[in-house]
């Protein structure tokens, strides 16, 4: 018999058949179908390489005949042997079937006869193990090619890097994209430049890898190593991207730039054109830095562009509204969600519910919660840990611990969360024997006891002169680490303390301000009070008197306005964020020493003890310990209490040196120091200087203005003021209406104040104790009026 020859690393056509040849393949292919291998004879049959393919290539003959039918040939040993054009035939076939578990065995086979197949078939073998998730057998196929020796084709290496990147190999996909960009010498007008480069498709994974991993200045060493070295052109997709992960870090101007960028390009590509994808990124962006009103205004811009908003367009808005205390426009935006036919999900729903109870909106919470479950909406533990944790916040403590009881009777929709909210509020009332019983629960249950918990524990120990109850925490609390650390360090804490010097007086240690020179940090010098903050009519303004240089006739004028605006503007202003800082940060040992500093300061200022916080915060810092803004602003707090303005304001200029983020909490201590120096009248430059950074006003912060401005006499201005507060959806709370019946009364505009006394038992607010004050003194001052109006009325012989 004679067999075929083979040319060893050869691919090249095989010769046209015979016609015995053809009559032999298509008996062939009849018994594979019918029986498979076994009835086959090596000694009948004149097997060679054309032979093989042809019956390979039969599309009627099933793939798992074809793989019994190859490996039949390779049993053949000596006689016969697969040339690179079999195997590369049997891998497309094992690919295209789904049979990925033979390929192993068939590179054994192909490396036992050594023979190596084109890169193409590398690059198939390499999609087909990505597209199926096995990322660890593509890595292999990569290995087995650089042990053969096997040239990488450029192109190949878009799945390496993705396979590398979904294997979670972060770092490993960044290195060898590095090595990629290191070796390109030119640009993209360079055709050798462009085959050299991953694609398009990789660069983007790679770019949303190092965004999921907060990798930023990687991030940016790519995005800088691609536009500035090589001119690297991005597609609308690795645009979007780009935007929203440098907006997510707070670079809004970068983002507005490439938007910029995208649509100047978009004149030239039409492919390059912003698409939905591109405004949701940056409404969320724009809701993220704090800039909700320009987000809104974007919406209603999106809905005349040929774009139509779709659910994470009204997801990403309720958040925004929400999180700024826009409750109004939360509420409209919800409505039109729904009127367009999207169904709200769980997420929609926790955001207004946690917004509303912040907002003081308890009874529209409640409803909303029902309108939830007659909706058929899934809730979670978050949104029962929301209307619990809503509830405690508002004075409805009773009705949240009865709801905490129901549901952990029922054993649903309660988690770790949900039992760390009870025992704080627990604390905060002085119940710590319950709050201690519910922790010893709360390990029963399985669940873990973080730090929030146990620092919540002590705040409560110390706060209520139980301070030696430190050492039940050991009792209660079974983990074998936490608790155990949480002592060492309060005990060494304590040593260190010792060891300062307890005649020193630590309250200079922070630079001293005077008030002008915190002004010019606000960056303003209007000392008119302004409190029609973000009104529609600036918006229908902006709307309806454009800048000279927006094209009319495009279709997002206003994002074209806000992206020209960052080249003229000065954006070097201090850092804001939007979320307010914590005690505890949750991360882990990484931030330990912080979180056990915030909860000792906050132990030692609840006690009136600014030397010993002070003391703390030096021993600290020299440690090199780095403060948050939870840290800055309970010092910056304590001073201003203490009437120590111009250490005050040291503290915020360290805080802005040391680049630590402003929250609202940080205006909320400046507004409260400038009505205690009886500046009022600059409130509004720090007001222009907080919504300028995407800043918004919540309770508090309305709260701290309407008092500052009625003890200044300037009562018109609170007026209005709250005024705008509730025309902004968030309702007044006991506070706010203590503060105007106390102004009110002390100004002599008693009707007013009686009719804020009013308002506030028709809105269902309760009284409490400084109420009680406040009403002793309005009736005396009422009673006063009466006898000054009737001392001086006539008497009947005309005489007063």
């Amino acid at each position: 018999m004679r067999h075929g020859t083979r040319t060893l690393y050869s691919s090249h056509k095989p010769p046209p058949l015979h016609l015995g040849n053809i009559l032999l393949s298509a008996s062939l292919t009849k018994t594979l179908s019918e029986s498979g291998t076994r009835n086959l004879d090596p000694q009948s049959i004149p097997i060679s390489e054309p032979l093989v393919l042809q019956v390979l290539a039969k599309n009627s003959l099933d793939p798992s005949k074809k793989l019994d039918f190859f490996r039949w040939c390779h049993s053949l040993g000596p006689f016969y042997k697969h040339n690179a054009c079999t195997y590369s035939h049997i891998f497309r076939t094992v690919c295209k079937a789904g049979f990925l578990e033979e390929v192993p065995g068939l590179l054994n086979s192909m490396k036992e006869d050594r023979v190596v197949v084109d890169s193409d078939i590398f690059k198939i073998l390499l999609d087909a193990f990505i597209k199926s998730g096995k990322f660890d057998s593509a890595l292999e196929i990569l290995d087995y090619m650089e042990e053969l020796g096997t040239s990488l084709n450029p192109r190949m290496y878009d799945s390496v890097l993705v396979a590398l990147i979904r294997k979670n190999q972060v770092g490993l996909a960044l290195s060898i994209f590095s090595k990629l960009l290191d070796a390109c010498n030119g640009s993209v007008n360079d055709p050798s430049v462009v085959e050299s480069l991953p694609g398009s498709f990789a660069c983007n994974e790679l770019l949303v890898a190092l965004k999921k991993s907060d990798m930023r200045v990687e991030f940016k060493q790519v995005f800088d190593k691609l536009r500035e070295k090589i001119g690297f052109e991005f597609d609308t997709c690795g645009y979007n991207i780009c935007i929203h992960a440098f907006g997510c870090w707070g670079d809004l101007d970068t983002s507005l730039r490439l938007f910029k960028e995208m649509k100047e390009k978009s004149l030239v590509h039409g492919a390059l054109d912003p698409d939905l994808c591109t405004y949701n990124s940056l409404i969320q962006v724009l809701c993220f830095v704090g800039k909700v009103k320009d987000a809104l205004i974007v919406w209603e811009e999106l809905k005349v562009s040929g774009h139509e908003p779709d659910e994470f367009t009204y997801r990403n808005l309720i958040q925004g509204c929400c999180k700024s205390y826009r409750m109004d426009d939360a509420i409209k935006v919800f409505n039109e969600m729904q009127y367009n036919g999207f169904i709200p999900n769980t997420v929609v729903y926790n955001s207004l519910l946690d917004g509303m109870f912040k907002a003081r909106k308890v009874t529209e919470a409640c409803q909303l919660f029902e309108k939830m479950v007659q909706d058929g909406v899934r809730t979670s533990c978050w949104t029962y840990n929301i209307l619990i944790d809503g509830l405690f916040r508002n004075g409805r403590a009773e009705a949240g611990y009865t709801l905490f009881c129901d549901l952990k009777k029922k054993g649903q929709f309660v988690d770790a969360i949900t039992f760390s909210i009870v025992v704080l509020q627990l604390c905060r009332e002085g119940h710590l024997e319950e709050a201690l019983q519910l922790v010893e629960e709360m390990e029963g249950r399985g669940y873990v006891v973080d730090l929030v918990t146990i620092t919540s524990l002590l705040i409560g120990f110390h706060k209520h002169g139980r301070w030696d109850w430190t050492e039940r925490l050991m009792k209660h609390i079974r983990d074998v680490n936490l608790v155990p650390n949480v002592l060492k360090w309060k005990a060494e804490m304590e040593v260190s303390m010792k060891r300062k010097s307890k005649k020193k007086d630590y309250t200079p240690m922070f630079p001293t301000k005077d008030i002008k020179e915190i002004m010019n940090l606000m960056g303003s010098t209007n000392t008119e009070m302004d409190t029609n903050l973000g009104s529609e009519d600036d918006r229908v303004k902006d709307e309806e008197n454009p800048p000279s240089d927006i094209d009319q006739w495009s279709s997002s004028p206003y994002m074209d306005k806000l992206a020209n605006q960052v080249n003229s503007d000065d954006h070097s202003s201090q850092l804001f964020s939007l979320s307010r800082g914590q005690r505890v940060q949750e991360k882990g040992m990484d931030s330990f020493d912080i979180d056990m500093i915030n909860t000792f300061l906050s132990i030692f200022l609840a006690k009136g003890k600014l030397n010993m916080a002070c003391k703390l915060f030096e021993i600290f810092s020299d440690m090199g310990v780095n403060p948050v803004s939870y840290t800055y602003n309970s010092m910056m707090s304590s001073f201003v209490k203490k009437g120590y303005f111009n250490q005050a304001w040291g503290i915020l200029s360290e805080m802005g040196e040391n680049v630590c983020p402003a929250d609202i909490a940080t205006y909320n201590v400046i507004i409260q120091g400038l009505g205690k120096m009886g500046r009022a009248d600059l409130a509004s430059s720090v007001l222009d200087k907080l919504m300028k950074q995407g800043g918004y006003l919540d309770v508090v912060m309305y709260n701290t203005l309407i008092n500052a401005l009625g003890k200044a006499g300037r009562i018109d201005e609170a007026n209005k003021l709250f005024e705008q507060m509730r025309a902004s959806g968030i309702n007044p709370d006991v506070v706010t209406f203590n503060t105007l019946i106390e102004v009110h009364s002390k100004a002599g505009r008693l009707k007013k104040a009686y009719k804020f006394l009013k308002m506030m038992l028709d809105s269902g607010c309760s009284p409490n104790h400084i109420t009680d004050t406040t009403l002793d003194f309005l009736g005396r001052e009422i009673e006063k009026l009466r006898y000054q109006k009737a001392s001086i009325m006539p008497n009947k012989d005309g005489s007063s």
